[in-house]
């Protein structure tokens, strides 16, 4: 039998996790039943939406239970299988959970090329990151050529690839981002218009200054303050796409809803929220496009790797909430 490090929920954290919210521990693993797939993951996906899944609330997902292993997306190597579509040495990718090896059903895996891209980059560009990225911008916002196009949490994973397609598409990107540094990697590498530091003052000022004349389409990863100054600045027909509101996440009271969404009427724009696993069978369509630009250079998937293994899981996931990460954030075990 194979003995596997988790990452199990220990307590549900009130604010940011911390050492007390996980339960680090070694588990014998049953041999894989008709179906199945034993695998050894080799990378774990942290994204902010964990953050959410800790919570007992009702949402999109059922919450991870207290003493469950964490969910987590990864990239996996199958170390023996029972799943007539898998074979021993295929790499998969799917939601495996924070452990070092998993017997998983091998319908919920997806076979994966790393001759196309490195895993690192499944997890990313090629992963739900960029699937988000590519169905929130065109089929939820409706961005056309022309359209001033503003995406906050710019230097992340999902909106680095927002910004990427949008001026690919024809549009003017504005990116928001904390710092000088993620600013100066959106305009200087990635090809955005203009990027704003919102730890520099109000926002819809610098808005103001960059797009005089408003915003058709605001991809909003980060909610809070930064998704009130976008309304603020909306033009006639706008599009809002929320995606996610990672400055509320660690939040210990209930965040102010925006106080101008009046703009909606005024403006007769559209906010509208998504979930990427509604496009799933589309999939294909998106990581066909987007491994195409990264074959010919003009899109750039940044993954920013941190090692440590299993272990680093708990202070790992806090880069994401302190901006510590530029690009996706990925755990290399």
């Amino acid at each position: 039998m194979t003995t596997a490090r988790r990452v199990h929920l220990a307590a549900r954290p009130v604010g940011l996790p911390d050492a007390s919210t996980w339960d680090v521990r070694e588990t014998r693993l049953p041999e894989p039943a008709e179906g199945e797939v034993l695998v050894r993951t080799t990378h774990l996906s942290l994204d902010p939406a964990m953050r959410g899944w800790l919570n007992d609330v009702r949402s999109y997902v059922p919450p991870v239970q207290i003493g469950e292993v964490m969910r987590a997306f990864g990239v996996a190597t199958v170390l023996s299988s029972r799943h007539p579509d898998l074979a021993e040495g295929d790499t998969v990718t799917g939601t495996i959970g924070a452990a070092t090896h998993a017997v998983v059903d091998g319908s919920e895996l997806t076979r994966i090329d790393l001759s196309v891209a490195p895993a690192t980059t499944w997890l990313g560009a090629l992963g739900m990151p960029g699937m988000t990225a590519w169905f929130g911008l065109f089929d939820v916002a409706r961005a056309r050529p022309g359209d001033t196009v503003v995406v906050s949490g710019a230097a992340g994973a999902v909106g680095s690839v927002v910004g990427q397609l949008a001026r690919a598409h024809g549009c003017r990107v504005v990116g928001i981002a904390g710092g000088p540094e993620k600013c100066a990697w959106l305009t200087d590498e990635l090809g955005f218009d203009a990027a704003i530091d919102h730890r520099e003052g109000p926002v819809h000022r610098a808005l103001r200054a960059v797009a005089p004349d408003g915003v058709d389409v605001y991809f909003d990863n980060v909610g809070g303050e930064v998704l009130d100054s976008v309304l603020r600045t909306l033009r006639l027909g706008a599009r809002v796409a929320i995606c996610g509101a990672i400055s509320t996440y660690n939040a210990t009271e209930p965040p102010p809803g925006p106080a101008h969404y009046m703009s909606l009427l005024v403006n007769r724009a559209s906010m509208a929220g998504f979930l990427v696993f509604d496009f799933e069978d589309r999939y294909p369509e998106a990581v066909a496009d987007i491994s195409a630009r990264i074959a010919d250079g003009s899109l750039i998937a940044r993954e920013h790797e941190v090692a440590g293994g299993i272990d680093a899981f708990p202070d790992a996931l806090l880069m994401l909430f302190s901006g510590a990460n530029t690009g996706k954030l990925v755990l290399t075990l």
